[in-house]
């Protein structure tokens, strides 16, 4: 049971005024059933991210929470993309490509984007902040607190938590909404490399603190 000065900290990050929720290559291509990276999609569903993300997203349109979608995708002819790593030259041969325009980059189910929500895609990179548009839209909201979800738990997760650790962003890790492979990957990155950076947490306590009555006067971030 987490301790109740935790609990208080946790409450005070995730004031709703101060709280983005992103989401992290959530796209058909990636985790639909037609991906282009089908081990990763079946771990995603499997170890119940996906769903997870899905409440929090639901919760956060619910609550006032800013919700940005972060999606990878690349133009037909490659042009600005990467070719300076392996992954790079394997993305570009698998059956199902992220173009921009096909359905493979658009949000997959159960994921609902709402008219509010932000979608960021990139052409470019591994990080869902670095060279995007995600951190300036974050300081024009006024975000504090950066809720990492998503996939992968080998690659973009962690550049996305680094990335915001780096820009002054306190980032916060629902470990159940996110995936990568293979399954006993993810517990490890988190409990050794995440938790160093960012608050560790679960779907149901963001989830129960959302739903939650503030204090009228709360401090939006601990002291």
């Amino acid at each position: 049971m987490p301790s109740r000065e935790s609990h208080e900290r946790l409450t005070a990050l995730l004031d709703p005024a101060t709280t983005v929720l992103l989401t992290v290559e959530c796209q058909q291509g990636v985790v639909g059933p037609d991906s282009a990276l089908p081990e990763l999609a079946a771990a995603a569903r499997s170890s119940g991210a996906l769903a997870n993300i899905a409440r929090l997203v639901a919760a956060a349109h619910e609550s006032g929470v800013q919700v940005m979608h972060a999606v990878a995708e690349s133009r037909p002819d490659g042009r600005g993309g990467n070719r300076n790593a392996r992954l790079f030259h394997a993305a570009a041969r698998l059956p199902v490509q992220q173009h921009t325009g096909s359905t493979a980059v658009r949000v997959a189910p159960p994921i609902e984007v709402a008219d509010e929500d932000l979608v960021v895609r990139r052409l470019h990179g591994l990080s869902p902040l670095a060279g995007t548009d995600v951190d300036p839209l974050l300081r024009n909201l006024g975000c504090r607190t950066l809720v990492v979800t998503g996939v992968s738990a080998n690659i973009a997760i962690p550049n996305a938590v680094f990335d915001a650790v780096n820009l002054g962003y306190t980032a916060v890790v629902p470990a159940d909404a996110i995936a990568g492979v293979p399954a006993e990957y993810t517990p490890a990155m988190v409990r050794n490399t995440l938790a160093l950076v960012a608050t560790v947490t679960t779907t149901d306590a963001v989830l129960g603190d959302w739903k939650r009555p503030r204090r009228q006067g709360a401090a939006a971030t601990p002291a």
